[in-house]
């Protein structure tokens, strides 16, 4: 009998051991599925930074760059690659996501990894010149309405990209055929603002942070930021696009992954690692610091978010003929 109990008893300390998280992985890197620059680059250097401050890890983290298809190549190279480095996490954003919704990300599907923490978010916007004719939303909307070959829309992206798919949705709600838009695509966010202030296209669609600075030089006029609710701070006098009647939110998260084979125990070390890091003053900071607004989700919640995101992009995108 003794035993047996002292079996069960070793049974069950193993069982409980399995399930509490490992021991910080002696070497850490972030993969940013870009060149450096860009969304990607700022997510990991949050996160290099970030955990170095917080003493989640003894050692810098590594920041390494895998460019191709908005994540498509370090998302197949993890999963085919390397899908069981515990120490190893992959920058996502929105764009990901809508990526993987339109099967631009090869024969892997949102299950393939394990998705692990959002630790911030910018949303959509439209901005106009400051010294533009439309006051508001609707005012443009009309004017597109009443003559869309007249009001040029630009964004640094294709259309099917997160921007083009901002000002369809805004444009469908108004009673305007998306196919109608004039649309021109720029290499990255900051050319279609330099067209803007040169008069070549007459509206950027583009994330929020990316306007501050020129809002503060008094440069354009955010027509509507797609939130839920009004931006804190200096921003909270840029209306929603909800408020002023287009039902449109278009959050842009920032986030990352884990590859398919990584241990439960690992797992759930990155998991409390996050939600220890981004309730310090040092991560707030941070975050503040690359324009990025609250947005903190972990583990089997974000896992939910993030499969419910890719199925409204997928539907979304299959209503503009852009998804099977």
């Amino acid at each position: 009998m003794k035993i047996i109990t002292a079996l069960a008893s070793t049974l069950l300390a193993f069982s409980v051991s399995t399930a509490m998280a490992a021991d910080a992985p002696s070497r850490t890197e972030c993969i940013a599925p870009a060149k450096p620059g860009g969304g990607f680059d700022l997510t990991c250097k949050l996160l290099q930074v970030s955990l170095q401050e917080t003493k989640q890890i003894e050692s810098p983290m590594r920041v390494t760059y895998m460019p191709g298809g908005v994540g498509a190549v370090a998302y197949n190279a993890v999963i085919a690659q390397r899908p069981a480095e515990a120490g190893t996490v992959v920058a996502f954003s929105g764009g990901s996501l809508l990526n993987l919704s339109q099967g631009k990300f090869g024969r892997y599907s949102v299950d393939d990894v394990k998705w692990l923490a959002a630790v911030g978010t910018d949303y959509g916007m439209v901005a106009v010149r400051a010294d533009a004719p439309w006051k508001n939303l609707s005012e443009l909307m009309e004017a597109m309405k009443k003559d869309p070959t007249k009001v040029v829309v630009g964004a640094g992206a294709s259309i099917g990209s997160q921007d083009w798919m901002k000002t369809a949705l805004l444009a469908r709600e108004a009673g305007i055929d998306p196919r109608k838009m004039r649309y021109v695509a720029f290499e990255g966010g900051g050319e279609p603002v330099t067209a803007l202030l040169g008069n070549h296209i007459q509206v950027v669609s583009g994330d929020m942070s990316e306007m501050v600075p020129h809002l503060q030089a008094g440069k354009l006029r955010v027509l509507a930021v797609m939130s839920d609710k009004r931006l804190p701070g200096q921003l909270a006098d840029v209306p929603t696009a909800k408020e002023q009647g287009f039902n449109v939110e278009w959050p842009i998260i920032r986030g990352f992954y884990l590859g398919p084979k990584v241990s439960d125990a690992d797992y759930k070390w990155w998991e409390e690692a996050f939600k220890k890091m981004v309730n310090t003053s040092e991560f707030q900071k941070q975050r503040d610091m690359r324009g990025l607004f609250e947005f903190n989700m972990f583990g089997a919640e974000l896992d939910s978010y993030v499969k419910k995101q890719v199925a409204d992009y997928r539907e979304q995108a299959k209503s503009f003929g852009l998804a099977k």
